[in-house]
């Protein structure tokens, strides 16, 4: 916070935040600026647009993008065009994500085609958009949709197991029968017979028609051939006006029996017509960077003859070559004794080794040819007069993955894009132990310690409590059931009208594993008033400042490490962070409960996607992007019985007891919907609208003793349970609209508010039907530390900024101001029995919000030591433990690799820190000294 920005000020802004004025106006340091920039120059307009990596892409394959507004700027029906670096108006097409209370736009969705090149930067800006020279353009008939590109035709099936029946291009087909297939086994071990599957289509929707882009959604099953369903599916295929490029993003839901169901294999299959020679078809695979590995199906160079350079360097570059009329007749001739190579393979079995292998046909040995590190997953088959281009996004990071093609000497090549490996053992998901005797009834059995009995509640958890006490699992049969998650993959294709170069496919390459993405600058973010009014933009104006500001930028980076030397890779994994650090093996406690993958424990995607939104950090968006699409699919259950709730942090992503909203919330994925407009990301904060409904069927405290509410009886908690499940309506309702939901929101924001203790009550009898909070008969005030840490502040700070409920907001600013209170004060506004639940520093953000909010300057002088008389955060080996911003390089014998470690970071203690630091420094930044 610049050093002439009062709390008076903040207060002021606070008020006209809704009608478009800048909460705080703190500007980016210049060399935040070169880091944000690059190489690459960003224009200082309102909504200039720049490619979050940095640098200019050399392809994209169609992209789009969310802008926010402030409040009032734009009502609905403005139309926003889209001006490149050299000022031409690019043809785009908007959509409105959400809307401010007034019905103004607050968040618009665009679209842009590849077609049109890429510039360096763009803005976006009110006015009449451009017209593409060719619109995409959408025909529904009964049994199919035609989508026309202009340099394409597509037939999708809306019955069956094809998903696209064909594509053309100039004519001549060049895709066809693209479907989704897979094998089971009812055993995990290698060998045991496997059952084949394939995809069969239920429904499908037009979502988008036009004109710059089409998005067809897919639903469906996978069947067996006897009959049997399962694995849902939902497969979206986006298309760009005169493009040549299709993604599709394939979502599959397990709802199989995790005991019997093993997956053996699982991808996307289709068939490429070969119309060219044998020594005219060509296959191409990437490795990582640059790499590219290309072959002909008939080689013609390193022959005991030579056809002569012409045809050697033709055949190489993937042209059609001379006619043999014109080849050394030593060649010619012996043509047929060359070996046609029909079959290819990739396979990518680990995050750090992939091979390359080719045989002749089926029957035949597998020849090895290449090995490598990291692919970046794409490939083309087809000849001189064309092909198919096409590639999974983070296909190493996934693994296992692989690429298939056989029958190149054939008609029609097949190709196979395996999300799962059929060489790699089969997908085993059962829960990984046994439950070690921790059933729901007997007597605890565990010997005194020193003469001194356990002190574990005799109740029907005992076991499972105790055993909570040393690994941090919370245990319960039944529980640890992966039944219900997702897992999403994204798959581009590329129709080619002749083998591309290497450097063609090394670009199309690099796009397939990490996407373009365009973004405005965080001060647009900021003006607009957008995820709360309670972050800034970095401030570096003194000493102390600054030094928050080098421990936030530190940390990013050390988990951005951490993910590749720990190798926080796989199928289920990638994308999630380790919970907390063991300093006596030197790594991650990936095997020990609770205390393994994160699960989005204490915000750190909000940790993430503020470190973004305000310096612009590429790291922090793409950490912060792969632990969206991880935990919106893995972390939450999309149906079954815990359906719309998440799991808390354990070895495996659903092993724990505690199905909760606090997981699932949208609070923590808000910001990657409202920043990119995923529709899958959209699909899940729909999904759990009414999430709240499971209150009344699992209870989150049920295993506590001393509650207020019989354990059958649906409660909703002030923190976690609110917290989540007004996130999830208030998200709902700034993108719909929905007056009902805006009720549900209101209704419980006066239950709080008008209730005898305020946020201070813990829990409220609930009737999920109605959503009515009720107030407990003679209710002690009480408080948890969990309650802040799932995004209450932050949901609070945009309630009372878009809903006017008086006695909710003094509510909220009375916990704020009491939470972290001197005990004398708490205990003379309390009562003499309230404990105090500690986490002062975690909270410290909620007190500089109750003195911005009320210009308390003897409040904001409270919050600073609050962040910074302990600024290395709580954790459990803390005293023992050096603290700075660097690291120790552990390497053999002590760690099987190299791994860089700060032995006193833990997740939970890096994402509530950076966001009590992004906060404080904001709301109080003059106080911080």
């Amino acid at each position: 916070m610049s050093k002439n920005f009062s709390r008076r000020d903040f207060v002021k802004n606070t008020a006209l935040a809704v009608a478009g004025i800048p909460i705080l106006k703190n500007s980016l340091s210049e060399a935040n600026k070169d880091k944000l920039s690059k190489t690459k120059f960003i224009p200082d307009k309102p909504n200039a647009l720049s490619w979050v990596d940095g640098d200019t892409p050399a392809l994209q394959n169609g992209t789009a993008f969310g802008v926010p507004w402030p409040k009032g700027k734009h009502a609905k029906g403005t139309e926003f065009k889209l001006m490149d670096a050299q000022g031409k108006n690019v043809p785009v097409q908007t959509w409105i994500t959400a809307t401010w209370p007034d019905g103004s736009i607050k968040w618009t969705g665009h679209a842009v085609s590849g077609s049109n090149g890429v510039s360096d930067h763009y803005q976006i800006q009110p006015g009449k958009p451009a017209r593409p020279d060719t619109a995409v353009q959408v025909k529904e008939t009964s049994g199919e949709v035609h989508v026309n590109t202009g340099k394409m035709k597509c037939l999708i099936s809306k019955k069956g197991e094809n998903l696209i029946t064909s594509i053309e291009r100039n004519g001549k087909k060049v895709f066809e029968n693209g479907r989704l297939e897979g094998t089971k086994q009812d055993s995990p071990e290698a060998g045991s017979p496997q059952i084949h599957f394939t995809s069969d289509i239920s429904d499908i929707e037009v979502e988008q028609d036009g004109p710059i882009r089409a998005v067809i959604k897919i639903d469906g099953t996978h069947k067996f051939e006897e009959g049997r369903t399962w694995l849902p599916f939902s497969v979206r295929l986006y298309f760009h006006a005169d493009s040549d490029a299709i993604r599709m993003v394939h979502t599959f839901v397990f709802d199989g029996d995790e005991n019997e169901d093993f997956i053996s294999s699982l991808g996307v299959k289709f068939e490429v017509p070969m119309h060219d020679e044998l020594y005219n078809r060509h296959v191409r695979l990437s490795g990582p960077q640059n790499g590219i590995w290309a072959e002909a199906i008939q080689g013609l160079t390193g022959l005991r003859r030579d056809p002569g350079e012409e045809v050697r360097k033709a055949q190489i570059a993937g042209k059609a070559v001379p006619p043999p009329s014109t080849w050394d007749r030593r060649v010619s001739s012996r043509i047929h004794w060359i070996p046609r190579w029909g079959d290819y393979k990739l396979s990518q079995l680990s995050a750090n080794g992939f091979k390359v292998e080719k045989r002749t046909k089926k029957g035949h040995s597998w020849i090895p040819s290449a090995h490598g590190g990291r692919s970046s997953g794409a490939a083309y088959i087809g000849g001189a007069s064309g092909g198919v281009a096409f590639g999974m996004r983070d296909f190493w990071k996934l693994h296992p993955t692989q690429i298939d093609i056989r029958n190149a000497i054939d008609d029609k090549a097949e190709v196979m894009i395996w999300m799962w490996s059929p060489d790699a053992q089969p997908m085993d998901i059962r829960f990984y132990h046994d439950g070690m005797g921790q059933d729901v009834s007997g007597p605890l059995d565990i010997e005194p310690v020193d003469g001194v009995e356990p002190s574990v509640p005799d109740t029907p958890y005992a076991k499972q409590l105790d055993a909570l006490r040393i690994t941090y699992e919370d245990y319960e049969p039944g529980f640890g059931t992966p039944y219900g998650v997702a897992r999403s993959t994204d798959l581009f294709l590329r129709i080619c009208d002749g083998t591309p170069s290497n450097t063609f496919l090394g670009n199309f390459a690099r796009s397939v594993e990490q996407p373009p993405q365009l973004s405005v600058q965080p001060k647009d973010f900021l003006n607009a008033g957008v995820f709360s009014n309670m972050w800034g933009l970095p401030d570096r104006s003194n000493k102390k400042l600054s030094e928050l500001e080098d421990r936030l930028d530190w940390s990013i980076q050390y988990y951005d490490d951490q993910v590749d030397q720990h190798h926080w890779y796989g199928f289920w994994d990638y994308g999630d962070f380790m919970h907390t650090y063991d300093t006596d093996r030197h790594m991650w406690r990936y095997d020990v409960g609770g205390y393994a993958w994160d699960n989005s424990e204490l915000s750190t995607d909000m940790w993430l996607w503020y470190t973004f939104l305000r310096s612009g950090d590429m790291k922090a968006y793409r950490l912060a992007e792969a632990m969206n699409r991880h935990n919106r699919d893995v972390d939450i259950y999309h149906q079954g019985r815990f359906a719309g709730l998440g799991t808390r942090h354990n070895v495996q992503h659903w092993g724990c007891s505690a199905k909760q909203l606090r997981i699932s919330t949208c609070m923590n994925r808000r910001f990657h919907y409202f920043l990119t407009t995923d529709e899958r990301t959209g699909d899940v904060l729909h999904e759990v609208l009414e999430a709240d409904r499971q209150l009344a069927n699992i209870n989150p405290v049920r295993k506590l003793p001393g509650q207020p509410f019989k354990v059958e009886e649906s409660r909703m908690g002030v923190g976690t349970d609110f917290g989540s499940a007004a996130a999830n309506w208030l998200t709902e309702w700034e993108r719909t609209g929905d007056p009902k939901v805006k009720r549900w929101i209101e209704q419980a924001m006066r239950s709080i508010g008008e209730s005898k203790w305020g946020f201070f009550t813990g829990s409220f009898a609930y009737d999920v039907d109605t959503k009515k909070m009720t107030e407990p008969d003679n209710p002690e005030p009480r408080a948890s530390h969990l309650s802040t840490m799932f995004g209450l502040p932050e949901l609070c700070a945009e309630l009372i900024v878009l809903i006017d409920v008086p006695e909710f907001k003094e509510a909220w600013l009375n916990y704020c101001r009491l939470y972290n209170a001197p005990q004398e004060v708490q205990q003379e506004a309390l009562g003499s029995d309230y404990r105090d639940p500690g986490f002062v520093q975690s909270h410290s953000r909620i007190t500089a919000y109750a003195a911005a909010m009320t210009n308390d300057e003897e409040l904001a002088k409270r919050a600073v030591p609050e962040l910074i008389q302990d600024e290395w955060g709580v954790h459990a080996n803390a005293p023992r433990m050096q603290k700075s911003l660097s690291t120790l390089r552990i390497e053999g014998p002590e760690s099987i690799n190299p791994v860089d470690e700060a032995p006193w970071v833990s997740t939970n203690d890096s994402a509530q820190w950076g966001l009590a630091a992004i906060q404080v420094s904001a709301l109080v930044g003059e106080h911080v000294k």
